[in-house]
């Protein structure tokens, strides 16, 4: 049953995301509804979609993985390792400096390092199916981008040194947030080796 609601939430939140892609039809429905209802619309379904995403991922792994392969122990050091850099450029895509001048897509290039990392240690159904579908997104939406002409959202100012260096704090905390709260909290599993903070 957690798998099948996993995959719900990755139709919803993934379809949404995949919608956003289709600009004319994106365009038409802004024009029909208003800029703020869309938006809000949007993040609706888009908050839908996580808490389905990670309610069923939860309820699958307490059920009883699906294993398929058998990745070795070291694989979670990957992991560990790829998920400070990737919170760092997911923040630099709304704290603009030099990272995403850089880069140009911090956002995406950051949730691919999120997905790849964790499709190295995870070799179970339920774990290639929500981290391969990420991936999958991720390299779908930075090839709809080369083919967009319309300008889309404002864009953030970009800044410089000193929006890279509140970049990289804050995305420090979120790596460590992920890590010692949301990981062995939320999933059930401790993603440093210790406890969620408050739990012996």
């Amino acid at each position: 049953m957690g798998l099948v609601v996993e995959i719900l939430g990755l139709v919803i939140f993934l379809g949404a995301h995949v919608f956003t892609t289709m600009r004319e039809r994106r365009a038409k429905l802004v024009a029909k509804i208003g800029e703020g209802p869309y938006k809000g619309l949007f993040s609706l379904v888009s908050i839908i979609g996580i808490v389905l995403i990670g309610y069923g991922f939860a309820a699958y792994r307490n059920t009883g993985l699906i294993p398929i392969w058998y990745p070795p122990a070291w694989t979670r050091h990957i992991v560990v390792a790829l998920m400070w850099p990737a919170s760092i450029l997911v923040t630099a895509a709304y704290i603009p400096g030099n990272i995403k001048r850089t880069v140009k897509n911090p956002m995406l290039i950051g949730v691919k390092t999120w997905a790849a990392a964790h499709l190295c240690a995870n070799g179970d159904l339920g774990g290639i199916i929500l981290f391969g579908s990420v991936l999958l997104w991720a390299g779908y939406d930075r090839m709809t981008l080369k083919r967009r002409s319309d300008p889309g959202a404002p864009p953030i100012p970009i800044g410089g040194v000193k929006n890279d260096i509140i970049a990289i704090v804050v995305g420090t905390i979120l790596y460590l947030a992920l890590g010692f709260v949301f990981h062995p909290i939320v999933i059930g599993l401790p993603a440093f080796g210790t406890p969620a903070l408050g739990h012996a």
